[in-house]
Protein backbone atom coordinates (compact mmCIF):
# COMPACT_ATOMS: atom_id res chain seq x y z
CA UNK A 1 0.00 0.00 0.00
CA UNK A 2 0.98 3.35 -0.68
CA UNK A 3 1.74 5.74 2.15
CA UNK A 4 -0.88 8.79 1.91
CA UNK A 5 1.94 11.28 1.87
CA UNK A 6 4.01 9.48 -0.49
CA UNK A 7 0.70 9.53 -2.86
CA UNK A 8 0.12 13.04 -2.43
CA UNK A 9 3.63 13.69 -3.49
CA UNK A 10 3.27 11.60 -6.69
CA UNK A 11 0.10 12.71 -7.59
CA UNK A 12 1.29 16.09 -7.03
CA UNK A 13 4.31 15.84 -9.02
CA UNK A 14 2.72 14.84 -12.15
CA UNK A 15 1.13 18.50 -12.78
CA UNK A 16 4.27 20.32 -12.00
CA UNK A 17 6.49 18.64 -15.03
CA UNK A 18 3.45 21.19 -16.89
CA UNK A 19 4.63 24.52 -15.72
CA UNK A 20 8.34 25.73 -15.64
CA UNK A 21 9.95 25.63 -11.81
CA UNK A 22 12.18 28.92 -11.59
CA UNK A 23 12.70 28.92 -8.50
CA UNK A 24 16.02 27.69 -6.51
CA UNK A 25 15.60 27.45 -2.98
CA UNK A 26 19.20 29.63 -1.43
CA UNK A 27 21.40 27.84 0.91
CA UNK A 28 20.00 30.05 3.91
CA UNK A 29 16.62 31.11 4.11
CA UNK A 30 16.01 34.88 4.47
CA UNK A 31 12.52 35.96 5.73
CA UNK A 32 11.50 39.07 2.83
CA UNK A 33 9.16 41.18 5.54
CA UNK A 34 7.49 42.91 2.43
CA UNK A 35 6.91 39.09 0.37
CA UNK A 36 3.63 38.25 1.86
CA UNK A 37 0.97 40.31 -0.05
CA UNK A 38 -1.59 41.29 1.61
CA UNK A 39 -0.93 38.88 4.80
CA UNK A 40 2.96 40.39 5.31
CA UNK A 41 1.69 41.82 8.74
CA UNK A 42 0.29 38.55 10.18
CA UNK A 43 2.94 36.60 9.45
CA UNK A 44 6.91 36.52 10.70
CA UNK A 45 9.53 33.73 11.46
CA UNK A 46 9.56 34.51 15.35
CA UNK A 47 7.31 34.69 18.38
CA UNK A 48 6.85 36.89 20.86
CA UNK A 49 5.18 40.16 21.25
CA UNK A 50 6.31 43.04 19.41
CA UNK A 51 4.67 45.93 21.49
CA UNK A 52 2.97 46.29 25.19
CA UNK A 53 -0.65 46.41 25.67
CA UNK A 54 -2.91 44.60 28.04
CA UNK A 55 -6.09 42.81 27.17
CA UNK A 56 -9.06 44.15 28.22
CA UNK A 57 -11.45 42.45 30.79
CA UNK A 58 -15.34 42.78 30.81
CA UNK A 59 -17.54 41.76 32.82
CA UNK A 60 -18.00 37.84 32.36
CA UNK A 61 -16.15 35.08 33.61
CA UNK A 62 -15.38 33.73 30.36
CA UNK A 63 -13.23 36.42 27.72
CA UNK A 64 -12.45 35.72 24.75
CA UNK A 65 -10.29 37.39 22.19
CA UNK A 66 -10.92 36.72 18.55
CA UNK A 67 -11.94 37.15 14.92
CA UNK A 68 -15.00 35.48 12.93
CA UNK A 69 -12.74 33.44 10.92
CA UNK A 70 -13.50 29.37 10.88
CA UNK A 71 -11.51 28.87 13.87
CA UNK A 72 -12.32 31.65 16.10
CA UNK A 73 -16.19 30.66 14.72
CA UNK A 74 -16.23 27.59 16.13
CA UNK A 75 -15.40 28.80 19.71
CA UNK A 76 -18.73 31.51 19.47
CA UNK A 77 -20.83 29.18 17.91
CA UNK A 78 -19.88 26.53 21.29
CA UNK A 79 -20.71 29.79 23.65
CA UNK A 80 -24.14 30.55 21.80
CA UNK A 81 -24.93 26.73 22.20
CA UNK A 82 -24.05 26.45 25.77
CA UNK A 83 -26.73 29.67 26.24
CA UNK A 84 -29.58 28.56 24.09
CA UNK A 85 -28.79 25.29 25.95
CA UNK A 86 -29.82 27.74 29.13
CA UNK A 87 -26.08 27.30 30.87
CA UNK A 88 -25.91 31.08 32.14
CA UNK A 89 -22.38 30.90 33.32
CA UNK A 90 -21.51 30.28 29.30
CA UNK A 91 -21.72 34.30 29.12
CA UNK A 92 -18.86 35.62 27.77
CA UNK A 93 -17.28 39.41 26.72
CA UNK A 94 -15.96 38.83 23.11
CA UNK A 95 -13.16 41.13 22.63
CA UNK A 96 -12.36 42.02 18.53
CA UNK A 97 -8.49 40.25 17.59
CA UNK A 98 -7.45 42.43 14.33
CA UNK A 99 -5.04 40.42 13.11
CA UNK A 100 -3.93 42.57 10.00
CA UNK A 101 -3.04 45.03 12.06
CA UNK A 102 -0.92 42.90 14.64
CA UNK A 103 -3.51 42.57 17.48
CA UNK A 104 -1.95 39.38 18.25
CA UNK A 105 1.14 40.57 18.61
CA UNK A 106 0.25 42.69 22.09
CA UNK A 107 2.21 41.25 24.71
CA UNK A 108 -1.38 41.04 26.80
CA UNK A 109 -2.40 38.70 23.85
CA UNK A 110 0.80 36.69 23.32
CA UNK A 111 0.54 35.76 27.40
CA UNK A 112 -2.22 34.29 26.53
CA UNK A 113 -1.63 32.37 23.94
CA UNK A 114 2.27 32.35 23.05
CA UNK A 115 1.63 30.84 19.34
CA UNK A 116 -0.40 34.70 18.55
CA UNK A 117 -2.80 32.86 16.93
CA UNK A 118 -7.06 33.70 17.83
CA UNK A 119 -8.94 32.62 19.25
CA UNK A 120 -8.12 32.93 22.95
CA UNK A 121 -9.60 32.72 25.81
CA UNK A 122 -9.47 33.40 29.32
CA UNK A 123 -11.62 31.67 32.23
CA UNK A 124 -11.42 34.04 35.63
CA UNK A 125 -13.96 31.59 37.01
CA UNK A 126 -11.22 29.27 38.62
CA UNK A 127 -8.22 30.87 41.05
CA UNK A 128 -5.94 31.40 39.32
CA UNK A 129 -7.47 32.57 36.16
CA UNK A 130 -7.23 30.20 33.33
CA UNK A 131 -5.60 30.56 29.91
CA UNK A 132 -6.62 28.84 27.00
CA UNK A 133 -5.87 28.44 23.43
CA UNK A 134 -6.01 26.44 20.45
CA UNK A 135 -9.91 26.05 19.27
CA UNK A 136 -10.15 22.11 19.64
CA UNK A 137 -8.36 22.81 23.38
CA UNK A 138 -11.34 25.42 24.13
CA UNK A 139 -14.23 23.45 22.53
CA UNK A 140 -13.17 20.46 24.91
CA UNK A 141 -12.87 22.65 28.10
CA UNK A 142 -15.79 23.38 27.48
CA UNK A 143 -17.67 20.85 27.07
CA UNK A 144 -16.51 19.04 30.09
CA UNK A 145 -16.64 22.34 32.49
CA UNK A 146 -20.18 22.23 31.24
CA UNK A 147 -21.45 18.80 30.12
CA UNK A 148 -22.49 19.35 27.45
CA UNK A 149 -21.80 18.86 23.45
CA UNK A 150 -19.79 15.74 24.20
CA UNK A 151 -21.25 12.02 24.66
CA UNK A 152 -21.05 10.94 28.32
CA UNK A 153 -20.15 7.07 27.02
CA UNK A 154 -17.07 6.32 26.08
CA UNK A 155 -17.66 5.28 22.56
CA UNK A 156 -19.63 8.58 21.66
CA UNK A 157 -16.97 10.35 23.50
CA UNK A 158 -14.15 8.86 21.77
CA UNK A 159 -15.83 9.08 18.11
CA UNK A 160 -16.25 12.92 19.31
CA UNK A 161 -12.72 13.55 19.68
CA UNK A 162 -11.34 11.10 16.72
CA UNK A 163 -13.37 13.76 14.39
CA UNK A 164 -12.39 16.86 16.79
CA UNK A 165 -9.11 15.96 16.01
CA UNK A 166 -8.94 14.99 11.99
CA UNK A 167 -11.01 18.66 12.08
CA UNK A 168 -7.33 19.77 13.87
CA UNK A 169 -5.25 18.04 11.65
CA UNK A 170 -6.79 18.45 8.55
CA UNK A 171 -8.12 22.37 8.15
CA UNK A 172 -4.24 23.50 7.63
CA UNK A 173 -4.91 21.62 4.06
CA UNK A 174 -7.79 23.47 3.53
CA UNK A 175 -6.64 26.91 5.30
CA UNK A 176 -3.20 27.62 4.99
CA UNK A 177 -3.26 25.19 1.77
CA UNK A 178 -6.21 25.31 -0.44
CA UNK A 179 -7.34 28.62 0.70
CA UNK A 180 -3.85 30.38 0.50
CA UNK A 181 -2.91 29.58 -2.87
CA UNK A 182 -6.19 29.16 -4.41
CA UNK A 183 -7.96 32.99 -3.02
CA UNK A 184 -5.01 34.86 -1.43
CA UNK A 185 -1.91 34.46 -2.76
CA UNK A 186 -0.52 37.13 -4.34
CA UNK A 187 0.22 34.48 -7.91
CA UNK A 188 -1.34 31.73 -9.29
CA UNK A 189 0.69 28.17 -9.00
CA UNK A 190 -1.06 25.44 -10.61
CA UNK A 191 1.46 22.97 -9.06
CA UNK A 192 0.34 23.82 -4.76
CA UNK A 193 -2.99 24.26 -5.87
CA UNK A 194 -3.44 20.75 -7.48
CA UNK A 195 -1.82 19.79 -4.35
CA UNK A 196 -4.08 21.04 -1.75
CA UNK A 197 -7.66 20.68 -4.31
CA UNK A 198 -6.68 17.19 -4.48
CA UNK A 199 -6.51 16.72 -0.71
CA UNK A 200 -9.26 18.90 -0.04
CA UNK A 201 -11.83 16.91 -2.33
CA UNK A 202 -10.69 13.59 -0.26
CA UNK A 203 -11.53 15.12 2.94
CA UNK A 204 -14.68 16.36 1.85
CA UNK A 205 -15.63 12.75 0.40
CA UNK A 206 -14.14 11.42 3.99
CA UNK A 207 -16.48 13.48 5.58
CA UNK A 208 -19.30 12.78 2.99
CA UNK A 209 -19.13 9.12 3.27
CA UNK A 210 -19.00 9.82 7.08
CA UNK A 211 -22.87 11.69 7.33
CA UNK A 212 -24.02 9.23 4.76
CA UNK A 213 -24.33 6.97 7.51
CA UNK A 214 -25.18 9.85 10.24
CA UNK A 215 -27.13 12.67 11.00
CA UNK A 216 -24.05 14.31 12.05
CA UNK A 217 -20.39 13.51 12.34
CA UNK A 218 -19.87 11.65 14.93
CA UNK A 219 -23.46 9.83 15.36
CA UNK A 220 -27.00 10.90 15.37
CA UNK A 221 -25.69 13.83 18.13
CA UNK A 222 -24.49 17.01 17.61
CA UNK A 223 -21.60 17.61 19.33
CA UNK A 224 -18.26 19.84 19.20
CA UNK A 225 -17.07 18.15 16.16
CA UNK A 226 -19.77 19.39 14.47
CA UNK A 227 -18.84 22.46 15.26
CA UNK A 228 -15.41 22.55 14.88
CA UNK A 229 -15.61 20.79 11.46
CA UNK A 230 -19.01 23.23 9.82
CA UNK A 231 -17.02 26.16 10.03
CA UNK A 232 -14.42 25.23 7.88
CA UNK A 233 -16.10 22.25 5.26
CA UNK A 234 -19.79 23.14 5.88
CA UNK A 235 -18.84 26.98 5.17
CA UNK A 236 -16.74 25.46 2.32
CA UNK A 237 -18.77 23.67 0.14
CA UNK A 238 -21.76 26.56 0.73
CA UNK A 239 -19.59 29.34 -0.26
CA UNK A 240 -19.02 31.32 3.03
CA UNK A 241 -15.39 31.27 3.21
CA UNK A 242 -13.86 30.88 -0.39
CA UNK A 243 -15.69 31.50 -3.80
CA UNK A 244 -14.76 28.48 -4.86
CA UNK A 245 -17.61 25.56 -5.07
CA UNK A 246 -17.74 25.18 -8.91
CA UNK A 247 -13.98 24.60 -8.71
CA UNK A 248 -14.52 21.77 -6.41
CA UNK A 249 -17.73 20.67 -7.56
CA UNK A 250 -19.26 21.31 -3.88
CA UNK A 251 -22.81 20.19 -5.18
CA UNK A 252 -21.77 16.50 -5.48
CA UNK A 253 -20.73 16.24 -1.61
CA UNK A 254 -24.13 16.48 -1.14
CA UNK A 255 -23.93 14.65 2.30
CA UNK A 256 -22.05 17.62 3.48
CA UNK A 257 -24.31 20.21 1.83
CA UNK A 258 -27.17 19.06 3.88
CA UNK A 259 -25.62 19.15 7.15
CA UNK A 260 -24.07 22.24 6.38
CA UNK A 261 -27.60 23.84 5.79
CA UNK A 262 -28.99 21.97 9.12
CA UNK A 263 -26.30 23.68 11.41
CA UNK A 264 -26.78 27.29 9.47
CA UNK A 265 -30.38 27.05 10.59
CA UNK A 266 -29.54 26.65 14.45
CA UNK A 267 -30.58 29.97 16.26
CA UNK A 268 -26.71 29.79 18.00
CA UNK A 269 -24.88 29.19 15.16
CA UNK A 270 -26.42 32.20 13.58
CA UNK A 271 -24.73 34.18 16.76
CA UNK A 272 -21.68 32.77 17.02
CA UNK A 273 -20.91 33.53 12.71
CA UNK A 274 -21.91 37.11 13.70
CA UNK A 275 -19.58 37.86 16.83
CA UNK A 276 -16.07 39.27 16.34
CA UNK A 277 -17.08 40.14 12.05
CA UNK A 278 -15.44 42.70 10.87
CA UNK A 279 -16.76 42.18 7.04
CA UNK A 280 -19.78 41.36 4.77
CA UNK A 281 -23.12 43.00 5.77
CA UNK A 282 -23.25 45.30 8.53
CA UNK A 283 -26.30 43.76 9.90
CA UNK A 284 -24.41 40.76 10.29
CA UNK A 285 -21.50 42.21 12.33
CA UNK A 286 -21.10 42.44 16.10
CA UNK A 287 -17.85 43.09 16.40
CA UNK A 288 -17.45 42.85 20.25
CA UNK A 289 -20.00 40.86 22.13
CA UNK A 290 -20.77 41.77 25.64
CA UNK A 291 -24.56 41.02 26.89
CA UNK A 292 -27.19 38.80 24.66
CA UNK A 293 -29.15 41.86 23.78
CA UNK A 294 -26.04 43.41 21.81
CA UNK A 295 -27.43 40.94 18.97
CA UNK A 296 -30.16 43.30 19.02
CA UNK A 297 -29.08 46.63 19.73
CA UNK A 298 -25.05 46.61 18.53
CA UNK A 299 -24.49 45.22 15.32
CA UNK A 300 -22.67 47.42 13.19
CA UNK A 301 -25.04 48.53 10.76
CA UNK A 302 -27.33 49.99 14.22
CA UNK A 303 -24.04 51.66 14.96
CA UNK A 304 -23.60 53.29 12.24
CA UNK A 305 -27.20 54.48 12.34
CA UNK A 306 -26.46 55.75 15.42
CA UNK A 307 -23.15 58.02 14.19
CA UNK A 308 -25.08 59.25 11.69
Amino acid sequence: MVHHAEFLHEAASESITMTENTYTPPRVWKWDSQGGGKFTNINRPIAGPTYDKELPVGKHPLQLYSLATPNGVKVTVMLEELLEKGFEGAEYDAWLIRIMEGDQFSSGFVDVNPNSKIPAMVDHSVDPSLRLFESGSILLYLAEKFGAFIPKDIHGRTETLNWLFWQMGSAPILGGGFGHFYAYAPEKFQYPIDRYTMEVKRQLDVLDRQLAKHEFVAGNEYTIADMAIWPWYGQLVTGTIYEAQEFIEAHSYTNVVRWSKQLQSRPGVQRGQMVNRAWGDPAGQLLERHDASDFELRTQDKLDDDKG
